[in-house]
């Protein structure tokens, strides 16, 4: 027999998962541009011979911003203002 509280249960378990489900969806394209980012730093630094150091501030901005994020820690590098 069903009782009250496994009704009550079953629902707040049903609202945790779309609510998990909303911040995943909403998340992803933010993730994918952080990877895509992270990916552009590091070919650039294997594949064309840039010498930037990855440090942790490095790391966040090009997480950030994505893509732009890593050319402009690109750019700083390559004209000696940072990293």
């Amino acid at each position: 027999m069903v009782t009250g509280l496994e009704i009550l249960l079953l629902a707040a378990v049903l609202v945790a998962v779309l609510v998990a489900a909303n911040i995943v969806q909403t998340v992803r394209p933010f993730v994918i541009n952080a990877v895509v980012g992270l990916v552009v730093l590091f070919l650039a630094n294997f594949l064309f011979g840039l010498s930037v150091t990855v440090t942790p501030i490095a790391l966040l901005i090009v997480a950030i911003g994505g893509v732009p994020g890593a050319l402009v820690v690109l750019v700083l590098s390559l004209f000696g203002i940072a990293f």
